[in-house]
């Protein structure tokens, strides 16, 4: 459950960055735009933003402005900015899915959660709270969106979304198959018994205003890359990796149209990250180097273009859709480059153990030489970023997906 007591996103981020300061704006008193109307509040960021042009500036900007619709008086909770958020994907934004699963891929056991609610684990790939945790948070939710397959997912808690999320799972259905992953064909079928059940409980109007006003994340192909692809010499000989890419886009393609077929109107994707900084894929596909892959990388920004340009045609060919493609890859390798400037002292290594390859049944409570403090850490185990890494990330989700918003 999130605090009842709801934190302004214009607060929180505030105090989880070093930059920007109200200071940052000349003449900028955020604080004032409690009692102004949006409209007002707007303008004063426009002539802000005039005197910054920094990204950061343009971030606290965009939060403080949801600020405004999320608190218009001081101390009083409003509702969420959306009236549900629906996530589809891997083991980044998966939160419990995988736990009754037959899997190697699990994280409901410690280390994992030590830093979450109550300290315990939940399924959550992380030490404490993912991305989209936070972003929920943000956008005025006082509790997260359960996982589909859990206990909690029943009666008016599914109201306010639902997670399919399933750790091994990707855009390419074998990549889900070899890990006894939930594959995104089964998520988007498990979203149509949420819609059902939604459904059962409210009016056909307010349902389908719930269906298209949702925003629906997706978070998929770092599997298919580094737990399939570059492992499986079935692939990596029989494709190209641009061949392969074109493979997991067509899916893609496919996955965005059947939910827009099914109601939904908002729906977010994140690109590859740097997959060639990822710990675990340094060790494995570094050659004894402690430097990120740049074989990898180059893999990574390729497909990123492609999924912007096909995005792109799908919203030219599927009417009143908003889609946004949210970069991830940026702001976590500047988080990797310059670890220092963001509050950090370890790219390279993980928290979890040797902080070289541990993740899933690999991280666990006997790990030798688990870190007792993750909030300097980039990555909390061979795959995943840490809770203070997810939070300055969110932060820059949450200003590129301000169109999915208003």
């Amino acid at each position: 459950m999130v605090s009842t007591t709801h934190i302004s996103p214009a607060i929180y981020l505030l105090k989880h960055t070093s930059s920007p300061t109200p200071t940052t704006f000349p003449g900028f008193k955020p604080t004032l735009l409690w009692m102004l109307p949006t409209f007002q509040a707007k303008e004063m960021a426009n002539n802000a933003l005039s005197r910054c042009g920094c990204y950061r500036g343009f971030l606290f900007l965009i939060v403080t402005l949801l600020a405004v619709v999320l608190h218009p008086v001081p101390g009083v909770l409003a509702d969420p900015l959306v009236p549900a958020l629906c996530i589809f994907g891997d083991s980044v934004v998966d939160v419990g899915n995988n736990n009754g699963l037959i899997t190697l891929i699990k994280a409901n056991f410690p280390p994992y959660g030590r830093d979450f609610t109550d300290h315990l684990p939940t399924g959550r790939f992380c030490n404490g709270k993912l991305a989209t945790d936070l972003t929920a948070e943000s956008l005025g939710f006082t509790s997260y969106q359960p996982a589909f397959l859990s206990e909690d997912a029943v009666g008016k808690r599914l109201l306010i979304g639902a997670n399919f999320a399933s750790g091994g799972s990707g855009f390419y259905d074998g990549t889900a198959l070899t890990y006894g992953a939930i594959s995104l064909s089964r998520q988007l079928n498990y979203y149509k018994e949420w819609q059902s059940k939604v459904a059962d409980q409210v009016s056909e109007k307010k349902a389908n205003a719930i269906y298209s006003s949702a925003i629906h994340l997706l978070s998929a192909g770092s599997s298919d890359f580094i737990q399939n692809y570059y492992v499986n010499p079935l692939l990596n000989q029989l494709y190209s990796t641009n061949q392969f890419s074109d493979i997991l886009l067509q899916s893609y393609s496919s996955f965005i149209q059947n939910l827009y077929e099914l109601g939904a109107r908002r729906i977010g994707v994140t690109s590859l990250p740097p997959i060639g900084c990822l710990p675990a894929a340094i060790t494995v596909f570094g050659m004894g180097s402690n430097q990120c892959v740049d074989r990898l990388n180059k893999d990574a920004v390729s497909f990123n273009r492609k999924l912007n340009k096909t995005s792109e045609m799908l919203k030219t060919k599927l009417s009143d859709l908003k889609l946004v493609v949210f970069d991830i890859y940026h702001p976590l390798m500047d988080l990797i480059k310059n670890p220092a400037n963001n509050g950090f002292f370890e790219a390279r290594k993980a928290c979890c153990g040797t902080g070289t390859l541990e993740t899933s049944f690999l991280c666990n409570s006997r790990s030798v030489g688990t870190c007792s403090n993750a909030t300097g850490y980039i990555f909390w185990d061979g795959f995943h970023p840490s809770e203070a890494a997810n939070t300055i990330l969110a932060g820059d989700l949450l200003g590129q997906g301000f169109d999915l918003i208003f």
